[in-house]
């Protein structure tokens, strides 16, 4: 076997952390005490759960409660909370999903990945940077695997905003990242950069717009894309530079790289196309196979040529080509925005400035005020956003698959050829990427889909609650970013049998990662009549606030009334806008008596001596007209809860006032969603039916979104196609569409004047039988419990036993049970106040679990009878909730302990991940003169198709010795000017040969770009050169490859001298012509063995 042949790469696997071998790194750490106490204290607690008697396991304080019937079914249907589904591979866990309020200027962005780690970028242009070696440890923040992070960046100068990043791209050649940002920079970092000095190593200005995508070329050159059509490129020559330069010589980079950027916009004048370019390329794609580059816009598509940088075609979505015209009306607004900067700066950039006269410049600024606005037309929603493009990807066949905003996905040929289209899902395709024989496309559902190479549909789950903006490759998985921020891992065989191997163990470990958490909710509700409260009422209603509460939920009704108020506040709705100052007071009262007493509870329990005492924090309040809604968490319990969405709807004059209907708040609890909905429902006796349909049309059509106050559209993520997606989509369960958003919730409490009587029951007879406390005799008459049986209205939920006289109606200011409303009407007394929930329970013996991950009970459910200040009795409800969740970073563990030990999952990943036997046709190729090789890879298996990718692994120029110098790789590996290699990757099927052209490209002439301007013009180097070429072979589902380094080395017969920047025609003839010398013509890569035994090997 040749030396250079079959050498595997060091490329890891998703197990290769586990893998026996001498190196340190590859060993496997052991869990830390701290997660080694975290799992004995869950196991203790779930041993205490199980082997106790049932009757101890959960205290008897609890009150009796009724079940309304009805629920269970269609829309009151539980939403399904099991941690492993069945439907969904087991996944890893990189980044849980962060409270959203802990991440505003610092959501995540965007994700790419190196060979050895997975890089992300966030909102504050900070990056961090996670080893996949060590992605199953625990790390010390967010619950994520151990990362490093940079430093947040400041905004730049020049107006464009902050320093988030919007793109990255990876150097393996060159062991840096580079990143593109909204200020319009392009940062590189060190992949080996220690966390103690992880910072940008270089840095230059790229666009006066931001930078919102980035690439490289098979050449190794850099394309960027920018707002208004903006495409720029920074060849290999002038980035190997710019790295060349030494830490002292840092600062010389920027400038450097900020004036060797080549502009499209002159070549597609050149070119003669009409304008294509003038909304934002988002999207750029290398085709290496081919050596060209696509860009897209909104709804079109330009095809380049990655070595001339030749605009080759020009088609939009439909696939109808775009015409030639002439260009000469057509300005280049990009080169005249940089040729306005350089007026002042030097006598040389004057002469490129005199071509362009006063009329020119007039001309140029009428028409780039006319492409303004055409701009601003296409951002504003002129064009068809339902067919806007979101996402490119090519496979290894060579095929273009593009992903649109209304959920298509369009195959093309690499010529640009539109073949097929296929929709799988009707949300926005966000993201695209492929691996060996699959295709995988993330939506802004959350949902992601494998496709294989035709487009067909192989599996698809929901793979975060919200959309997955952008996905990576890496170590045998696919990671998935959602909009929220989480991150995870999905193996590159789902779906397929090793899921279920997978599924089986972790859900057998569960019991080592499970956490049970005990809250206490304090509820209150009260229709305040229009009045203001006394500190004194305030401090009875809320007395309970001071035992271990840790989330207290307050609606009140009737907050402000009144036609006008009603109107005025229908207005401010309708502009986003909702609170007013009778609402503020009450907010403030309410904070200041909460605050008061937990300074008293603090002050008497340290004897009278003043110390840090808990507080509540109000972290969320919505009003509709009279009706109010605010949470308040207590502080050391704030950690755990955010993502506070709120909602209104009106029920009043045909739902558009809100004199009734509903306010309502949601949150995430230790990563379980809770919403709490205040009510205020239709009025009088007879009124049942009115009452069921207020209640029936806000379970249905309740939907909420962040409140205007704390609203951060940055977190928005990368895509104007992303939608503000409704209930679990925004918060983390998986219901089927067209679900309400309660129906989505793990725990749903109703409170608020409700507004149900008593039927049959005289004014005389109730006061008697409240006089007497005998309220089973009027709990029978009561309207609501009555629908309930029925399952008319407020289906499956619960209510615990009233043991507390009715709330409604009494005089105000008249203390006790005489207090009951004297006046003419002499309403008949009623509970209009009331407080409902429902769990996760499916039975009423159901435990805590990941199954059932939040069960609650009723401790204390009573009104308030000593406050006055309304015609209401203020009720409260306290709940005792029992809330499952998963460790994170001990499940990180256990996945990864199941994946070293599991003799089961290590049989079946070296199973599928074997890379097929292949052999090349030779190790060394010699070409001179334009001459075109053949390499033929032979795939000697017989079962398996073998996969391979051609890379450049460095150039180097032959000494007069004979020798090669030190072979440098190209960025990103790409291949030297002089060398097309084509295709570069493909698939080999079982006992097939695959032959690649390697052709010797007359390149000689280079330009020299400053500014986006040729400035002159030189012929390389004819220098005998060398290039290592490794075809790198691998499996249909392992990124490990085993290599063949061929040497291709290009012999030259003379020397070219510098050619003049403005040579005459005798003098361009002269310059480009070749002097050949002895020359054979070798057909295959057989002939030249025998030609290079006595030369050096790389």
């Amino acid at each position: 076997m040749d030396a250079n042949d079959d050498v595997p790469s060091s490329s890891p696997r998703i197990f290769d952390r586990y893998a026996s071998s001498s190196d340190d790194d590859s060993q496997p750490s052991y869990p830390t005490l701290h997660s080694t106490n975290r799992r004995l204290d869950y196991m203790i607690q779930f041993l205490d759960r199980n082997l106790l008697p049932q009757h101890t396991s959960r205290p008897n304080a609890f009150l009796p409660e009724f079940v309304a019937k009805g629920g269970g079914q269609g829309i009151f249907t539980l939403p399904d909370r099991r941690a492993l589904h069945p439907n969904r591979p087991p996944y890893l866990e990189v980044r849980p999903h962060p409270l959203r309020e802990t991440q505003f200027g610092r959501f995540l962005k965007t994700i790419a990945s190196t060979e050895r780690q997975l890089w992300a970028g966030s909102e504050s242009g900070a990056v961090r940077v996670w080893e996949f070696k060590d992605l199953y440890e625990e790390g010390e923040e967010e619950a994520a695997a151990p990362f490093r992070e940079s430093s947040p960046l400041l905004s730049n100068d020049n107006g464009n905003g902050n320093a988030a990043v919007m793109c990255m791209v990876g150097d393996e050649g060159n062991g840096v990242v580079w990143s593109g940002h909204r200020d319009g920079r392009i940062r590189g970092w060190k992949m080996d950069s220690e966390s103690d000095g992880f910072k940008e190593g270089w840095c230059w200005q790229a666009h006066r717009g931001p930078v919102l995508s980035i690439l490289f070329t098979c050449y190794g050159d850099v394309w960027s894309g920018s707002e208004g059509g903006n495409i720029r490129i920074w060849p290999w020559e002038a980035i190997d530079n710019a790295l060349s330069l030494t830490m002292e010589e840092r600062h010389m980079a920027s400038l450097l790289m900020e004036r060797s950027f080549v502009d499209l916009r002159s070549q597609v004048a050149v070119n003669g196309f009409s304008s294509l370019l003038n909304s934002d390329i988002k999207c750029l794609l290398s085709d290496n196979i081919r050596a060209k580059v696509w860009s897209s816009s909104h709804l079109s598509f330009a095809l380049w040529d990655a070595r001339t940088r030749e605009l080759l075609k020009v088609f939009n979505i439909d696939g109808q080509i775009e015409n030639r015209t002439d260009l000469s009306l057509v300005p280049d607004f990009s080169m005249e925005d940089e040729i306005k900067m350089k007026i002042v700066t030097s006598s040389k950039k004057e002469k490129t400035q005199s071509s362009f006269g006063f009329f020119q410049q007039s001309r140029n600024a009428i028409m780039g005020a006319a492409d303004a606005v055409r701009r601003v037309a296409a951002k504003g929603g002129f064009v068809d956003d339902s067919r806007r493009i979101e996402a490119l990807t090519i496979i290894v066949d060579g095929m273009i698959w593009v992903g649109c905003a209304n959920g298509l996905l369009i195959q093309w040929d690499g010529n640009g050829n539109r073949i097929q289209d296929v929709q799988h899902h009707s949300s926005a395709v966000l993201c695209l990427c492929s691996f060996g024989s699959q295709i995988w496309a993330g939506y802004a559902s959350g949902t992601v889909h494998v496709l294989d190479l035709e487009g067909n549909r192989l599996g698809g789950w929901v793979a975060h609650s919200s959309p997955v903006l952008k996905m990576a490759i890496g170590a045998g998985c696919i990671y998935t970013l959602a909009k929220h921020g989480g991150i995870r891992g999905w193996n590159m065989t789902s779906p397929g049998t090793l899921d279920s191997i997978l599924l089986s163990e972790l859900t057998a470990k569960g019991f080592l990662y499970t956490r049970i958490e005990n809250l206490t909710i304090l509820t209150g509700t009260w229709n305040v009549g229009q009045g203001r409260a006394s500190k004194g009422s305030l401090d009875s209603w809320l007395r309970f606030a001071v035992s271990d509460v840790g989330i207290i939920v307050i609606g009140l009704q009737e907050v402000e009334m009144g036609a006008g108020f009603l109107a005025m506040s229908a207005v401010r709705e309708t502009v986003g806008r909702d609170g007013s100052a009778v609402g503020q007071w009450w907010l403030d009262m309410i904070d200041e008596t909460l605050r008061d007493m937990m300074k008293r509870k603090s002050q008497d329990m340290m004897g009278k001596k003043l110390h840090e005492w808990r507080k509540f924090e109000r972290v969320g309040s919505r009003q509709l007209a009279g009706m109010l809604i605010a949470v308040w968490v207590k502080d050391n319990l704030k950690p755990h809860v955010g993502d506070i969405d709120a909602a209104a709807v009106p029920c009043g004059f045909g739902h558009a006032i809100g004199n009734k209907g509903a306010v309502g708040l949601r949150l995430r609890v230790y990563d379980r969603i809770f919403c709490f909905v205040n009510c205020h429902f239709a009025a009088h006796l007879e009124a049942v039916g009115r009452r069921n349909a207020d209640f029936d049309h806000v379970y249905r059509t309740m939907t909420f979104s962040r409140p205007s106050n704390i609203f951060n559209a940055g977190a928005a993520g990368a895509s104007s196609a992303v939608p503000m997606l409704r209930g679990a989509n925004a918060m983390g369960a998986h219901s089927p569409e067209g679900m309400p958003e309660l129906s989505e919730a793990d725990m749903v409490i109703f409170l608020g004047d409700f507004n149900y009587r008593l039927d049959g029951v005289s004014y005389d007879e109730a006061r008697d039988f409240i006089s007497q406390r005998s309220f089973d005799w009027l709990r029978e008459r009561d309207q609501l419990r009555s629908e309930m049986e029925a399952g008319n209205v407020f289906q499956g939920m619960r209510e615990a036993f009233i043991t507390f006289a009715p709330t409604y109606k009494f005089d105000k200011h008249v203390a006790g049970l005489s207090g009951y409303d004297s006046g003419e009407k002499k309403r008949v007394p009623a509970w209009c106040d009331r407080i409902l929930y429902r769990d996760c329970r499916r039975t009423l013996g159901s435990e805590c679990s990941l199954e059932c991950p939040v069960v609650s009970s009723v401790s204390k459910y009573e009104s308030c009878m000593d406050v006055t200040d309304s015609d209401h009795k203020p009720v409260i409800c306290i709940f005792s909730v029992e809330i499952a969740r998963i460790d994170e970073s001990v499940r990180r563990q256990e996945f990864g302990d199941i994946m070293r030990s599991n003799e089961e999952v290590t049989c079946k990943l070296e199973e599928l991940c074997k890379i097929p036997e292949t052999i090349v046709s030779t190790n060394n190729i010699i070409l001179q003169n334009q001459d075109t090789s053949i390499l033929r890879i032979t795939n000697k298996c017989m079962e398996s198709n073998a996969l391979f990718k051609i890379v450049c692994q460095g150039e180097s120029t032959i000494k007069d010795d004979g020798l090669a110098s030190d072979h440098h790789p190209r960025g990103s590996f790409g291949f030297p000017r002089w060398l097309q290699v084509t295709p570069a990757e493909g698939i080999i099927k079982p006992d097939h040969v695959a032959e690649v052209s390697v052709h010797l490209e007359a390149f000689h002439t280079q330009e020299e770009f400053v500014d986006g301007f040729p400035q002159n013009w030189w012929c390389e180097d004819n220098r005998d050169k060398e290039a290592i070429l490794v075809v790198k072979v691998h499996g249909r589902y392992t990124m490990e490859t085993r290599n063949h380094r061929i040497r291709v080395r290009h012999c030259c017969s003379g020397k070219m001298k510098k050619i003049d920047p403005k040579p005459s025609d005798s003098q361009k003839i002269q310059g480009n012509l070749l002097h050949r010398a002895d020359y054979q013509r070798l057909s295959v890569s057989y002939d030249v063995v025998d030609h290079l035994r006595n030369l050096h090997s790389p």
